[in-house]
């Protein structure tokens, strides 16, 4: 038996959940384990009714989980940012999800927008650092022509930050990214056991040629862990230069590592060549602790309730949460039926089909439940 916490949250997030949920419980019944479901009320709803986004409860109880299945948050009537930081990235820092793990693979039956490449060549894995960076919070602005005096604070890492600026501007904006050695090294050595376990190569990005402080320091971690993972083919590349590679050479690639905001766009660039959106999955890892299992795609409010939202990228994170659970051969299942609804034409019509969420749904709960 294992217990898994479902947040659905906002828009489209229920449905897939739902989804998810119904294919998971198939393969569980398959083979031979339970999964008993927690709902939590966290999202848009909620915060609209009582002020409340994710309590002290809340984390006290998700951090007793293994695994949390989400669905998606943003709704249009909360501004932008109040939902996405106060729920997904408080989550990612207070549980600490230090990895976001996106796989980066083009199924069997799915076009992609690269002329001339094919499965065997899209097959990668991202690990983008999920806790530092510019997402710290460290930022403020200010109005007016005077000498600005600003402190920075941000319990997370204990650190404090005094600069004098001298503007003549009428408005001033600034965000401090922070990366630490710590926060570098242990992402980075999980790069490194997920390459071991494929085809021994390894990708750092960064741009340490012009943020040369903090992601200097991002490329001498990574120098460090390397000399002690003899074994594993290593190189830089920076981030301008890996966007061109991956639409032009995506088979040169097998794990990918890289700091937060970079990791943020190369995997939307990497879910389209995946075959969209709808095709995307991604984990929040805390190896010892609580991991979070997600689509990368959005609530889609326009859609909600319609039942015509694309549940493929949900079941996927699905496979992901199974294989995190230890459930290998189930988790492999649910990947080949996914592949196996595809071939089927069983799919949503942003792939060309005429399937609904749910029906989608049905077809690969029946998919593994008739093997």
């Amino acid at each position: 038996m294992y217990r898994v916490a479902a947040i659905g949250g906002d828009g489209i997030g229920p449905e897939i959940i739902a989804e998810g949920r119904k294919v998971l419980d198939a393969a569980a019944e398959r083979y031979g384990f339970d999964l008993a479901w927690d709902e939590f009320d966290i999202g848009a709803d909620r915060y609209l009714k009582s002020g409340e986004l994710v309590t002290e409860e809340d984390q006290k109880e998700l951090s007793r989980y293994r695994a949390i299945y989400f669905g998606a948050i943003g709704d249009e009537r909360v501004p932008p940012g109040i939902l996405e930081k106060g729920i997904l990235l408080h989550l990612r820092f207070c549980l600490d999800l230090y990895v976001n793990l996106r796989p980066i693979r083009l199924l069997s039956g799915v076009p992609t927008p690269l002329a001339g490449k094919g499965p065997s060549d899209i097959d990668f894995l991202v690990v983008r650092e999920n806790t530092e960076d510019f997402y710290v919070g460290i930022g403020s602005r200010f109005h007016g022509r005077e000498k600005k005096t600003l402190t920075i604070e941000r319990e997370l890492y204990q650190a404090r930050f005094n600069l004098d600026i001298e503007s003549d501007a009428d408005e001033l904006a600034y965000q401090v990214g922070v990366i630490t050695r710590e926060g570098a090294e242990r992402v980075i050595s999980y790069a490194f056991d997920l390459a071991r376990q494929r085809r021994k190569k390894l990708t750092s990005v960064d741009k340490a040629n012009v943020l040369s402080d903090v992601y200097g320091l991002w490329r001498e971690v990574f120098s460090e862990v390397a000399a002690r993972n003899p074994g594993i083919s290593t190189e830089f590349t920076f981030v301008d230069a890996v966007t061109m590679w991956f639409v032009k050479n995506p088979e040169w690639f097998d794990v990918v590592v890289t700091p937060n905001m970079f990791g943020d766009i190369i995997t939307d660039l990497g879910a389209m060549i995946q075959g969209g959106l709808g095709l995307a999955p991604g984990a929040n890892i805390n190896p010892g602790g609580t991991s979070m299992f997600e689509p990368i795609h959005g609530s889609a409010p326009k859609y909600k309730g319609q039942n015509v939202a694309n549940p493929i990228a949900t079941v996927w994170a699905g496979s992901m949460l199974l294989d995190h659970l230890g459930e290998h051969e189930a988790a492999a299942a649910v990947l080949k039926a996914i592949e196996r609804s595809i071939a089927d034409g069983v799919v949503t019509r942003d792939m060309g089909g005429t399937a609904t969420t749910s029906s989608v749904g049905d077809h690969l709960a029946d998919i593994l439940l008739k093997g």
